[in-house]
């Protein structure tokens, strides 16, 4: 989970400038370990721009220059996803060097305990950390989405489409943006995403097909949930003012 400190005198925005350098540097390790063409150069360095624009924008509007240590934590695993997104951009899903993507992703997913636990621990957490931890989830799974749907079927992409559809819906219907009620279901739902994601890639499983179906389906019922939630709590909010 991200967290940001105030810092006045601390240089504005250097260190998202270091981490977009350190993305190249993953890259770089990644082509001359696994072979990365233009088009995963392309990707990843996209990526990294994103992630830097992102982090960069935010702390500008949060008026602080400084990074926490779960910050760090949940940068280094923005590393590890734009590595996985470049690899499986340069070969648009097929011949895919599998044991390094799975590998790669597995430790990111491990460390999104970890940036948690720092946050909490140091008594850091922010509104801005969740939302950066929790985009820096939601794009691994669509990666991982994307490659997996190569070989089983492009409905596996709707696993990684749906929060942002979620997102693109609240842009038009207001009621949407309302906060939702903490849920350790949601919270469940959201983990088993990554991890039968990665089995699903590794292809070491014969059965992998009905465990991403079946994390298709719990995530069907957690977006329905909220926007059932969501939708009757703005019914009983109108209901409200116009009695008041």
């Amino acid at each position: 989970m991200i967290t940001l400190q105030h810092t006045r005198t601390a240089p504005v925005l250097r260190e998202p400038a270091i981490w977009a350098g350190l993305q190249v540097l993953a890259l770089g390790m990644v082509g001359a370990t696994a072979g990365l063409g233009p088009l995963g150069w392309a990707a990843g360095l996209a990526y990294g721009f994103a992630t830097w624009a992102f982090l960069g924008y935010g702390m500008q509007r949060h008026r602080t220059s400084a990074l926490g240590p779960a910050d760090r934590v949940t940068l280094a695993r923005g590393l590890m996803v734009g590595a996985v997104t470049a690899l499986v951009a340069d070969r648009a899903g097929q011949d895919v060097p599998v044991a390094l993507v799975v590998m790669l992703a597995a430790v990111a997913l491990s460390l999104d305990w970890v940036d948690g636990q720092v946050a909490r621990r140091t008594g850091t957490s922010t509104a801005l950390g969740a939302r950066f931890d929790m985009e820096v989830d939601a794009f691994l799974i669509l990666v991982l989405s994307a490659y997996v749907a190569v070989h089983m079927g492009p409905w596996v992409l709707a696993i990684g489409l749906m929060r942002y559809v979620f997102v693109a819906a609240s842009w038009r219907f207001r009621w949407m943006n309302a906060p939702l009620p903490a849920s350790y279901a949601r919270k469940v739902v959201a983990a088993i995403q990554g991890i039968f994601l990665v089995v699903a890639a590794s292809g070491l499983l014969p059965a992998a097909g009905l465990l991403v179906g079946l994390a298709l389906a719990s995530l069907v019922w957690s977006f329905g949930r909220d926007v059932l939630w969501l939708w009757n709590n703005a019914a009983v909010s109108v209901g409200e003012s116009r009695h008041a």
